[in-house]
C-alpha cells in the first residue's frame, strides 16, 4: 500500500469542516493538522480528531515536515495570502473558491506553483459532481450536437451574506461548470444587479457572457428569492440536457428536441422543422462530490498530476468574476476578457 499523504486543512469553519471529515477519513490521505485563527472554533475540530495536531498559526502548517498537502477554507480575503506562504515553503495547495479576489492575485498564485513545480489546485466543486461530468462527456462526444447557449440558476431565500456579494458568492459554481463545458472562456461579460437588503451588496445579479462563434451563457443568482433552485440548462443543436442538483433522484434529464433543417426549399421558414423526442433520465452515481474531490486532490500531490480544476481553471473563473463585478458597478456595460498572460498559461 502506498504512504498516505500527510493533509492538514486551514480554516475549520462550517465548510471547513466537512473537508476535514472528508481528508480524515479518507484511504490515501493522513489528516495531520488543522489549523485556524479562532481559539475556540480549533479547539471544538481538534477534539473531534484526537491526535491531530492543532495550530493557531498558518507559519506553523508551513513548516511542518509532515504535511504535503494544505487545504486551505479560510474567508475569501485570506485566500490570497494563505496560498502564497504554503506555496513558498513548498506545499501543494487546494484553495476553496474563489481562488483570490483579485486577477493578479490568482495570476501571481499559478506563477509561483508553474516555477515551484507545485500542485495548485481550486474547489470548484461541480465539476466533480457526477451530473455535471455527464453532461461534459455530452457536450464532448457530441451527443447534443453543436452548443448553443447555456443558463443557469442558483438561488433561495437563505443566509445574506455582509463581507460579499451574490455574485462573488455564488457565481464561482456556475462560472466554473460554464466555462468547463464549453472549453473556452468569454469573450465579453456584462453584469446586472441590485442592493435591496445592504447599500452596496447585491442580492441579486443576474451575468451574461458571450463566447466565441456566438455561444451564449445565462448566470442567475441571488439569496432574495422564493424558490431553492441550482440547476443548469444546455441546450444544443440535436439535444437539450437540464441539471437539476435539487432533484434528489432525477438529476439529469436529456431531451431529445431541437429543429431541424429540411433542406433547401423556397421559404426559409418552411425548412425549420420543430421535433419533439423521448426525455431520458440516465442513472447518475450518488457519490459525494466534496469526496470526490478531496480523493482527486491527494491523487494530484501522490502522482504528480494536473488537477481537474487547476490554478487556471481558477484564474479564468477570477477574471470573469472580475469582469462581472465592474460590469455591474458600471450599470451593466460590457467588459472584454484579455487572453491569460504568457507566463501563467
Amino acid at each position: 500500500m502506498s504512504e498516505r499523504i500527510g493533509i492538514a486543512v486551514v480554516g475549520t469553519g462550517d465548510w471547513g469542516a466537512n473537508l476535514v471529515r472528508n481528508f480524515a477519513n479518507l484511504a490515501g490521505a493522513r489528516l495531520v493538522a488543522v489549523c485556524d485563527a479562532d481559539p475556540k472554533r480549533l479547539e471544538k475540530t481538534a477534539a473531534q480528531y484526537p491526535g491531530v495536531k492543532a495550530y493557531a498559526d498558518v507559519s506553523l502548517v508551513a513548516a511542518d515536515p509532515e504535511i504535503k498537502g494544505v487545504v486551505v477554507s479560510a474567508s475569501a480575503p485570506g485566500h490570497y495570502p494563505l496560498a502564497k506562504v504554503l506555496l513558498e515553503a513548498g506545499k501543494d495547495v487546494y484553495v476553496e473558491k474563489p481562488l483570490t479576489l483579485e486577477v493578479a492575485h490568482a495570476e501571481e498564485l499559478c506563477k509561483l506553483a508553474k516555477e515551484r513545480n507545485l500542485i495548485l489546485m481550486v474547489g470548484h466543486l461541480l465539476l466533480y459532481h457526477p451530473g455535471v461530468q455527464y453532461m461534459k462527456k455530452m457536450v464532448t462526444d457530441g451527443t447534443l450536437g453543436e452548443v448553443y447557449y447555456i443558463y443557469c440558476q442558483r438561488v433561495n431565500l437563505g443566509k445574506v451574506r455582509k463581507d460579499e456579494n451574490a455574485l462573488w458568492s455564488f457565481a464561482p459554481h456556475d462560472l466554473s461548470v460554464v466555462l468547463h463545458l464549453l472549453g473556452m472562456e468569454p469573450t465579453d461579460v456584462c453584469a446586472r444587479g441590485s442592493d435591496f437588503l445592504q447599500t452596496g451588496i447585491e442580492d441579486v445579479v443576474f451575468v451574461d457572457l458571450k463566447f466565441p462563434g456566438g455561444k451564449m451563457a445565462h448566470v442567475h443568482v441571488s439569496w432574495l428569492d422564493p424558490h431553492k433552485l441550482r440547476k443548469f440548462t444546455v441546450v444544443g443543436s440535436q439535444k437539450m440536457v437540464v441539471f437539476d442538483d435539487m432533484d434528489a433522484s432525477e438529476k439529469i434529464k436529456v431531451y431529445d428536441k431541437g429543429v431541424d433543417r429540411a433542406g433547401e426549399v423556397v421559404a426559409y421558414g418552411d425548412s425549420l422543422t420543430v421535433r419533439n423526442g423521448d426525455i431520458l433520465i440516465p442513472k447518475i452515481s450518488l457519490q459525494e462530490p466534496l469526496k470526490l474531490e478531496c480523493a482527486h486532490f491527494v491523487e494530484c500531490v501522490r502522482d504528480r498530476k494536473k488537477p481537474l480544476t487547476d490554478g487556471l481553471d481558477g484564474l479564468r473563473v477570477v477574471k470573469v468574476l472580475d469582469a462581472a463585478q465592474r460590469s455591474l458597478k458600471n450599470g451593466g456595460t460590457p467588459v472584454a476578457i484579455q487572453p491569460l498572460p504568457q507566463e501563467v498559461a
